[in-house]
């Protein structure tokens, strides 16, 4: 009997399991950290953008929802024309793409650094990871357009912001994109965690755990109103002819490189990937620095617009 009760159980505290497991995971992607723009970090970025004979100009837009996004923006001394929007990872802000702005502006490149939705010092409820943050894009795409009416607009997003990115190309027509540390769909990602959570591999998530993914994503239906399983950078690359660089470190633990991988083989005509040696979550840039700006700076100066006059010709 004892034995007979313990069977019947056995299914009822794994549905109980999955539950809990399903709200925690909605709401940690729902609620990341919010890092506010600290004092000493913000007035170094300033000082190191100076140096290079630029500024950091505080600027702001209406998202479509009303949402009040905030952005960095700063002119080259000596510009080539062509603009660059660079877009951060989650639980960060725009100080985690000063490096990236470094470079560009010291290449002639003007630069935007937003805060994403909820991040930062931007408005907004909760990042939904592309669904809303791809019209923000547009919407600072069409700011850049008018504002320095620039031949080339470029992006260039890590983790988060690069799948932010990808699935921008939809409405915003970048000459390139640049995407460091990608994943493919949101529903791969949540696989990915739940095995994380774990200590195993995406099949925790796949099948053992199937049911509290799904119930996850229903959570965040009902309590959002947010469908995350329509995020998926993998279709959004499918239809385009936009030249895209992919990057992954091969050491990434956070997003492994097969994420990539699984992106490039969706468009391999248009998509080139970079995979970097002993580079972690978004470090290519510190374990190849030298190869790193070459490449990026490589990738948009063969996709500029007179790159694609001299090859129409």
């Amino acid at each position: 009997m004892r034995i007979r009760r313990i069977l019947l159980g056995l299914p009822i505290c794994y549905l109980i399991l999955c539950l809990v497991l399903a709200i925690v995971l909605s709401e940690l992607a729902f609620r990341p950290s919010r890092i506010p723009l600290e004092g000493q970090r913000r007035q170094l970025a300033k000082e190191t953008v100076s140096g290079l004979g630029s500024v950091l100009e505080d600027v702001s837009i209406n998202a479509p929802d009303h949402a009040r996004l905030q952005a960095w923006f700063a002119r080259p001394a000596n510009p080539n024309g062509n603009a660059v929007i660079l877009l951060h990872g989650v639980s960060d802000n725009r100080l985690g793409m000063m490096p990236f702005a470094e470079l560009l502006l010291a290449n002639g490149y003007a630069v935007l650094l937003p805060d994403s939705r909820a991040q930062g010092m931007s408005g907004g409820d909760y990042p939904t990871y592309g669904l809303k943050e791809t019209g923000d894009v547009r919407q600072w795409f069409n700011w850049i357009v008018a504002r320095q009416h620039p031949p080339c607009v470029f992006a260039l997003g890590e983790s988060m912001g690069a799948a932010i990115a990808l699935q921008a190309l939809r409405q915003t027509p970048f000459c390139a994109v640049i995407a460091e540390s990608a994943f493919a769909s949101f529903r791969q990602i949540a696989y990915l965690r739940m095995g994380q959570v774990f200590h195993g591999g995406a099949w925790v998530g796949r099948f053992a755990l199937r049911p509290a993914v799904e119930l996850a994503f229903l959570y965040g239906r009902i309590t959002r109103g947010i469908n995350l399983t329509a995020v998926s950078p993998e279709r959004a690359v499918a239809g385009s002819h936009v030249p895209i660089l992919l990057i992954h470190g091969l050491a990434d633990k956070t997003i492994p490189p097969q994420q990539s991988e699984r992106i490039r083989d969706r468009n391999p005509a248009d998509i080139r990937l970079w995979e970097v040696p002993e580079a972690g979550h978004c470090g290519a840039i510190n374990a190849a620095s030298d190869e790193f700006a070459s490449r990026v700076l490589g990738w948009f100066a063969a996709h500029g617009v007179a790159a694609h006059l001299t090859s129409s010709r």
